[in-house]
């Protein structure tokens, strides 16, 4: 559900494989990604661009893993397709993560679920 990689500088970026982060797994994608940042120091970005689709349970999670951050580091969000850039919005959420700005073909997706 979660890969990782590590670029050079110290950042951690996880990738969600899944289209929905939900109530039905939400639990095993924030221990998943509890193992993948537990020892991370640095930036922690998540690619979210297969995810279609994010309910409450997928929110409060996102919110978990940044709990999970020391040092009061954020939870940066990539690649958010338009159903979860505006989930993010309608919840005002999208001032207590740090939302990076579409890409083109992201923008073109959310024009799509529009």
């Amino acid at each position: 559900m979660i890969t990782s990689h590590h670029p050079n500088d110290g950042t951690v970026v996880l990738t969600v494989d899944a289209s929905r982060i939900d109530a039905a797994s939400a639990m095993a994608f924030k221990e998943r990604a509890r193992q993948l940042v537990q020892d991370e120091s640095g930036r922690v970005l998540l690619d979210l661009h297969q995810v279609e689709f994010l309910d409450s349970s997928g929110l409060g999670t996102l919110v978990a893993i940044m709990k999970m951050l020391d040092g009061g580091r954020k939870l940066e969000l990539l690649n958010c397709g338009g159903a979860v850039r505006k989930v993010l919005a309608l919840t005002r959420m999208d001032s207590v993560f740090i939302v990076h700005p579409p890409t083109d073909a992201d923008d073109r997706a959310g024009q799509d679920a529009a």
